[in-house]
C-alpha cells in the first residue's frame, strides 16, 4: 500500500469516528505510519483528502460503464441493487458522507455537485422511463426518497446488516417503494381524511 493509500484509508478512519472537523492532520499522518507535513506532498490538505474520499466513492456508486439495458425495470434494479451493494460495503464512506458532505471545500464542492446531478438525472430518467404516467415531480420524489433510503443504513444498528441477503432486502424494498408510483398520474392528488 502507498503512503497516499495509507493517508486516505487513515482519513477515512478518523473521519468516520470522530468527524471531519474532529481531527488534526497531524493525527492522520500518525494513524498512516507518517506525519503530518508528509501528507502535504501527495494532498494540499484535509480539504483535498475528503474530495479524494468523495470522488473515489462517487467513481464506484456512478457506474459509468453500466450495461445497456432494453427494459427500463431491469435498468432499474440494476441501480439501487448496485447502489444497495455499495452503501453495505462501504459504511464508513457513506457515513462520512451523510455527515460531512457540507464541509466539502471549492474547488471540489461544485464538481462533486456536478456529478450526484448527473447520478440524479440517471436515477430519474430511468424512473421516468418505467412510470411515464408519473409527474416530473413525484419521478424526483422517487429518486431523492430511494437514495436516502439506501443511506439510512449506516444510522442502523449494525445487526440488522448482518446476513448474505441484506442487498436482496433493500433492492426489495426499494423496489416495492417506487412500485407505488403505478398509476399516479398529474391529475391525481393525495386523499383527505375527514377531521
Amino acid at each position: 500500500m502507498t503512503r497516499r493509500e495509507r493517508v486516505l484509508e487513515a482519513a477515512a478512519t478518523l473521519f468516520h469516528e470522530r468527524g471531519f472537523h474532529g481531527v488534526g492532520i497531524d493525527e492522520i499522518g500518525k494513524s498512516a505510519g507518517t506525519n503530518g507535513p508528509a501528507i502535504y506532498r501527495d494532498f494540499k490538505g484535509k480539504d483535498e483528502l475528503l474530495a479524494v474520499l468523495f470522488e473515489g466513492a462517487m467513481n464506484r456508486v456512478t457506474v459509468p460503464t453500466s450495461p445497456t439495458f432494453d427494459d427500463p425495470f431491469e435498468e432499474l434494479e440494476f441501480l439501487i441493487r448496485h447502489h444497495a451493494t455499495f452503501v453495505v460495503e462501504n459504511i464508513p464512506l457513506v457515513s462520512i458522507y451523510a455527515h460531512e458532505h457540507r464541509s466539502l471545500a471549492e474547488p471540489w464542492k461544485s464538481e462533486f455537485e456536478k456529478r450526484m446531478q448527473r447520478h440524479g438525472s440517471r436515477w430519474r430518467r430511468t424512473i421516468g422511463a418505467c412510470y411515464p404516467e408519473a409527474t416530473r415531480r413525484d419521478v424526483a420524489v422517487a429518486a431523492h426518497a430511494t437514495i436516502g433510503q439506501l443511506h439510512s443504513v449506516v444510522f442502523w444498528p449494525p445487526s440488522l446488516l448482518k446476513g448474505p441477503d441484506i442487498v436482496d432486502r433493500l433492492t426489495g424494498m426499494a423496489l416495492h417503494g417506487i412500485g407505488s408510483m403505478a398509476g399516479l398520474g398529474a391529475d391525481v392528488a393525495p386523499k383527505r381524511t375527514s377531521a
